[in-house]
């Protein structure tokens, strides 16, 4: 697990879409597995196998849980509509295959309980639980995380806190983690990287790299020197 930390405005949502396609980078290159995605489509890095939730909520009001989760499996859904409408035992075994996945992992977030509810009527914990959910049913090999705790009280930050322990432990997906809650990253993050004004001032062991006087200036603040 990997934190990326640093105040607002210092590039760390900008850096998560550039690795994820969205947005090309001026200069140098972004390496996946050893392999260069530079300008690389977003929909192809995520058949790659990445994944990742979003610091502003980006589930679809008006539909259930369940039907939210279903669409992160989107990128191992295959058959094109004439296909399946002619050969539609073709696509049974692959849907059957898709809705496993899903169900393990309504299980392991333990979302059984608010499955067929509405998305837009579940306090945001439990969206931002839905969110990883369907990030996770794309089975991705880096997944990343953009402020999952953002809105949480402390019970809530806790729960995702050890789901996300638990994916890297059970799942073996490597984790980037954007987090303003420095506790968090202090606690789960096995290292870190703290950025400010879109340059990198500090990279390391997390408990070393918040004792870095740039970092205490530019992210934590005098108060928390001591």
């Amino acid at each position: 697990i990997f934190g990326l930390v640093g105040p607002n405005g210092s590039g760390k949502t900008t850096l998560t879409n550039a690795i994820t396609g969205f947005y090309p980078p001026q200069k140098g290159k972004i390496l996946l597995g050893g392999r260069d995605i530079t300008g690389t489509a977003p929909h192809k890095v995520a058949g790659m196998g990445v994944a990742r939730t979003f610091q502003n909520l980006a589930l679809f009001n008006g539909m259930s849980v369940l039907d939210n989760i279903l669409l992160g499996r989107h990128i191992h859904m295959n058959p094109g509509v004439i296909r399946t409408a002619l050969y539609w035992w073709l696509a049974r075994p692959q849907e059957i295959a898709n809705r496993e996945v899903v169900e393990e992992v309504i299980d392991f977030l333990q979302l059984e309980s608010i499955r067929h509810e509405m998305v837009d009527g579940i306090p945001i914990g439990l969206k931002k639980r839905v969110e990883l959910a369907r990030a996770l049913v794309a089975e991705p090999h880096l997944l990343i995380l953009d402020e999952p705790m953002a809105g949480m009280n402390q019970e809530e930050k806790e729960y995702m806190a050890r789901f996300i322990l638990d994916a890297r432990a059970e799942r073996g997906v490597s984790v980037l983690l954007i987090e303003h809650h420095m506790d968090v990253i202090i606690g789960i993050c096995d290292r870190m990287l703290a950025l400010n004004y879109g340059e990198m001032i500090a990279s390391g062991i997390p408990r070393e790299v918040i004792k870095n006087p740039r970092v205490i200036e530019a992210y934590i603040g005098g108060a928390h020197a001591e």
